[in-house]
């Protein structure tokens, strides 16, 4: 039995490896909300089960069996939100931090009940995909609504932020999956993105528009 910190390290490890490769101590530090040196001492701990391969000042990365427990924690996390939301009526901004707290302690088998109740779901209520039974993660042909140029439109495929403000925020303005999106302006020098969704248009900041991840028709105006 491994401990709710060691599977949340290595939670956050695997997010952070599917963004960027290998992980920094400073920027696994930052996303658990711990000093670099209590990081480090939690990465060798972590070496010390062979659940990652650690060389400093090189980063650190999973291992299989540390890439399997993440996998399966993930697992856990997404289909709680789900269930969450679509079984006792949770919005999509108070799910993480309740599915944060039983993640750790969900048996196989409730596993699986929520999996079929569910009917099968491929994703989470933010559009991420839910890591099937076998450890994999079903890839999406998206890119971020901050990459796309004016005139383009699509489908809005995930969002992957997990502050509940934001979520809210983007929830009111209807920037959620599966709804239709166009960028209508570009400020350049890393300025705002606006963009429309059904009659209405929003502005959005570039860091928040680089969460929104879109399926583009890549039908552009001339």
């Amino acid at each position: 039995m491994l401990s709710q910190a060691v599977e949340d390290y290595l939670k956050t490890i695997m997010e952070v490896q599917r963004e960027r490769g290998k992980v920094a101590t400073t920027t696994l530090a930052d996303r658990m909300g711990v000093t670099p040196a209590s990081a480090t001492g939690m990465i060798k701990k972590l070496a010390g089960l062979k659940l990652v391969r650690y060389s400093p000042y090189q980063g650190v990365v999973l291992t299989r069996a540390g890439e399997k427990v993440a996998l399966e924690v993930l697992r856990h996390h997404r289909l709680l939100e789900l269930y969450l939301a679509e079984a006792l009526g949770y919005t999509w901004d108070q799910v993480h931090e309740e599915a944060d707290r039983l993640e750790h302690v969900i048996s196989e088998e409730f596993e699986d009940k929520i999996f079929e109740v569910l009917g099968r779901p491929t994703r989470d209520p933010h559009g991420e995909p839910i890591p099937t039974k076998d450890g994999t993660i079903p890839t999406a042909d998206h890119e971020p609504l901050s990459d796309l140029q004016p005139g383009t439109s699509g489908v809005i495929s995930q969002v992957s932020q997990s502050n509940p403000e934001m979520l809210r925020y983007l929830g009111e303005r209807g920037l959620v999956p599966d709804a239709a999106v166009e960028v209508v302006e570009k400020a350049p020098f890393e300025g705002p993105i606006t963009v429309r969704t059904g009659k209405a248009s929003h502005v959005l900041g570039r860091k928040l528009a680089q969460h929104i991840q879109v399926e583009a028709d890549r039908k552009e105006s001339a």
